[in-house]
């Protein structure tokens, strides 16, 4: 398992990665991972396998996605030939899911990954939103990505919000530089992820919800109201008066806004567009 700083294509001298080699870290996030004999697992970012050979190990079947043709060719022999293992070269950010799981899977699977750290969101959203949608996720981040996916209202960011949509989101541990080798500058995290059943705020087009969203972000520093009107191009007093409607106090920041309040503002917003 490694994790992967911006670097150029290619090697993994190149690609800048760190691998993961403290064994009670490993150990956590197999455990946080509720592995059962019958499980498929998708593992993203294998690097040399030290987890992998504890997933190979629980798991019926585990498929590990590794961008480094190098790592990806060596990693079987290193695991002794496992014969419940598959190794596919690809990028995780636009990876076919459900070709990966294969057609008709009752049981679903689960997904563990080290997440290199300029992927993390486009990959964590991959996974979330492309069917089917895994039983649970474990992935390894930097520090500050796993605090905003935990957030509360109070420090919520777009990364929050888009995150607690699809899953409830909670921190597994800590995980210093020390545990890897070579050791990165920045300390690490790891985050279960467990997709929600029944969504906590049901909406008819989840894309329209989140346009909402990010324009309510266009400025985190000013108030709502302000950063709104400025994201959906529309004048403040509009906005103003939509906010009013629903209670809510336009002088608030975006940070301080619970999933049901964005979910809450993006039906009022739609009953007035369609107003005109």
């Amino acid at each position: 398992m490694s994790i992967t700083t911006p670097a150029r294509r290619g090697s993994a001298k190149s690609l800048g990665q760190h691998f993961l080699t403290d064994e009670r870290i490993l150990e956590r996030i197999v455990t946080a991972a509720e592995i059962v004999p019958q499980d498929l697992v998708l593992e993203v970012g294998p690097g040399r396998g030290a987890l992998t050979r504890l997933l190979v190990a629980q798991a019926a079947q585990v498929v590990a996605v590794e961008l480094d043709s190098e790592l990806a060719a060596a990693l079987p022999a290193r695991l002794d030939h496992p014969t419940n293992l598959t190794v596919i070269v690809g990028d995780a950010r636009i990876v076919d899911v459900a070709a990966l799981v294969g057609p008709g899977r009752p049981l679903g699977y689960k997904v563990v990954a080290n997440l290199p750290y300029y992927a993390a969101n486009p990959i964590i959203r991959r996974f979330l939103e492309s069917p089917p949608c895994p039983e649970l996720m474990v992935v390894m981040v930097q520090q500050e990505v796993a605090r905003s996916m935990t957030a509360s209202p109070g420090d919520m960011s777009i990364l929050s919000v888009a995150v607690q949509f699809y899953a409830q989101a909670t921190l597994v541990c800590a995980v210093p530089p020390s545990a890897f080798l070579p050791p990165p500058k920045v300390t690490s995290a790891v985050v279960k992820l467990t997709p929600w059943v029944t969504p906590p705020v049901p909406l008819a087009d989840p894309a329209a919800f989140f346009t909402v969203v990010r324009a309510g972000f266009a400025a985190p520093r000013k108030q709502l109201r302000n950063s709104l009107a400025q994201g959906l191009g529309v004048e403040v007093g509009r906005v103003s008066a939509l906010l009013d409607s629903l209670g809510l106090d336009g002088r608030r920041r975006a940070e301080t806004l619970s999933l049901e309040e964005w979910a809450g503002i993006y039906r009022a917003w739609e009953q007035v567009r369609d107003e005109g």
